[in-house]
């Protein structure tokens, strides 16, 4: 009963599956905070106008470069923990990934996580906007 019309690719696959098994909301609140956790530390240098994500309540940066394989690499950050771990999830399932795969994603596997119900209407919309960012980004760096 996968909502993405591609499939995901393995790295955000098994984040998605990480927070289905999830029993609680409050449990896929702790995933995300521990994901946040573990995002690398994002260069201050790099909170500039032209990397801050547009429509997000919270503050939000991120940066795309290609790796010697032609994927992309991604960093971010956030003033918001709970919005920080909606970029750790992206960044973590995103990174590697060629900027054609990251064009065919389709944000709705966020349905998948069980987050969609949780997340209040500018925390969804703040989603929305950091992925299509991410992709803008990507395309950017092709």
């Amino acid at each position: 009963m996968a909502s993405t019309a591609t499939p995901l690719p393995p790295s955000l696959d098994r984040i998605v599956q990480r927070f289905k098994r999830a029993s609680s909301n409050k449990l896929r609140y702790e995933q995300l905070l521990t994901l946040a956790q573990k995002l690398p530390e994002f260069p201050d240098s790099e909170k500039v106008p032209e990397n801050k994500v547009p429509g997000c309540v919270s503050q939000v940066y991120v940066t795309a470069s290609l790796d010697e394989n032609g994927g992309v690499q991604f960093q971010g950050d956030s003033d918001s923990q709970l919005t920080k771990g909606l970029v750790a999830m992206l960044v973590r399932g995103m990174n590697g990934l060629a900027p054609e795969a990251i064009a065919q994603l389709q944000p709705d596997f966020i349905e998948e996580t069980g987050l969609q119900a949780s997340l209040t209407p500018s925390r969804a919309n703040g989603f929305y906007n950091i992925f299509k960012t991410l992709q803008k980004k990507a395309e950017a760096c092709a």
